[in-house]
Formats: C-alpha cells, sequence, structure tokens
C-alpha cells in the first residue's frame, strides 16, 4: 500500500522512519533539499566545489532527519537548517590546511539579518577559533567590501535576482516572480558574477 506523505505532518513523518521507513527518508531529503541548496548559495567562497558544499549540506539533512526528536518542540525546518549550517561550516573548518585556505576564509553575504538572524557579524564571530585578529580584520573588512559592491555595482534588477538566488530558487522561479524571461535571469546572474568576481 503507497503512504502519500504529503498528506503527513512533518512529525508524522519522523515517527514513520524512526520505525525504519525508508521511503519516509527519501521523501524528506526531497522536500527539504531546498534548504540545503539556499544554503549552500548563501556561503561566498573562492576557490570552492558548490557540489562538495552540497553534499555535505545533504549530510547536514540527514542527520536532522535521523537526530530529530519530535517531542522536543521544536519544528523540523528550523532544526534542519541548523545542522545543514552546522555541517557546512564543520565542513570548512575541518579543511584548515594550506591547500584549502580559500575555504577557510568564506563570507555569507547575507547583507542583513536573514529570517533565521544570523549576520555577516555573526558568521564571522563564530570562527573566532579559525582566524587570528589580523584575519578576522581582513575578512571583515572584505565582507563590507562585497556589501559596498553589491550596493553600488549591482542594478535594482540584479539585486533583486541575487536575492532570490541566494533564496534558493531556479531561474524560472526567478523569471516568473520578477515577469521576466529566464534569459534575462541567466543573463543578470552573469553579469552579478562578472562585477563580484571583479
Amino acid at each position: 500500500m503507497s503512504i502519500n506523505y504529503e498528506a503527513l505532518s512533518d512529525n508524522e513523518i519522523i515517527e514513520r522512519i524512526n520505525k525504519k521507513d525508508d521511503e519516509a527518508i527519501e521523501y524528506m531529503m526531497k522536500k527539504y533539499g531546498g534548504i540545503v541548496k539556499r544554503e549552500v548559495r548563501t556561503v561566498y567562497i573562492i576557490g570552492a566545489e558548490t557540489e562538495d558544499l552540497m553534499q555535505e549540506g545533504m549530510i547536514g539533512l540527514f542527520k536532522a532527519i535521523r537526530d530529530y526528536e519530535v517531542d522536543k518542540g521544536a519544528v523540523f525546518s528550523t532544526f534542519a537548517t541548523l545542522c545543514i549550517r552546522r555541517q557546512i561550516k564543520t565542513a570548512i573548518s575541518n579543511s584548515n590546511r594550506k591547500k584549502h585556505i580559500p575555504l577557510n576564509t568564506y563570507i555569507s553575504i547575507y547583507a542583513e539579518n536573514d529570517e533565521y538572524g544570523y549576520d555577516i557579524e555573526d558568521n564571522l564571530e563564530s570562527d573566532n577559533q579559525i582566524l587570528n585578529p589580523e584575519e578576522m580584520v581582513i575578512a571583515k573588512e572584505q565582507s563590507r567590501a562585497l556589501n559596498e559592491l553589491i550596493e553600488k555595482r549591482l542594478s535594482s534588477l540584479e539585486k533583486k535576482v541575487l536575492k532570490y538566488y541566494l533564496d534558493g530558487l531556479s531561474y524560472q522561479e526567478i523569471a516568473q516572480r520578477l515577469d521576466k524571461s529566464d534569459k534575462s535571469v541567466d543573463n543578470a546572474l552573469q553579469r552579478i558574477r562578472r562585477k563580484l568576481s571583479e
């Protein structure tokens, strides 16, 4: 008998997972895969592979599904987001070797507090054990410079496209929201990448 997981609450699905329902795990991985994509997109890393971060994020999501306790009162999506962020940050911290220096100098490009209350300063302060005071000052200067660059160099359309892109929306979804073609969204993202890399 096939189960309609969409009709179940997250807590009910987690209870099924605890009873060894593998299909329920697959459903939750697909349902919340968008959070992983969004979190990976919000991290600005020079020289890092997006695929590697996606894998780390999916590991974080799997751990969230495995470790979530229904009776603790937390909302699953919030718990999953925290687990995904921690996994990505841990992966970056663990790569603290010379050949991985770019991974250790990542900066979140959320200019303001996101929906969970994190901002650039929080992200920098959370990594104090990695950065020495000089590196922290440099990283803060880089984050300020990046925010100024976004404000000065990007057009109004490009800022909107960047925001939606960082929220994890596909090109098609961004195009629908902005009443633009997929091609104009793609062009805007190409311009954003070029301007930020300069």
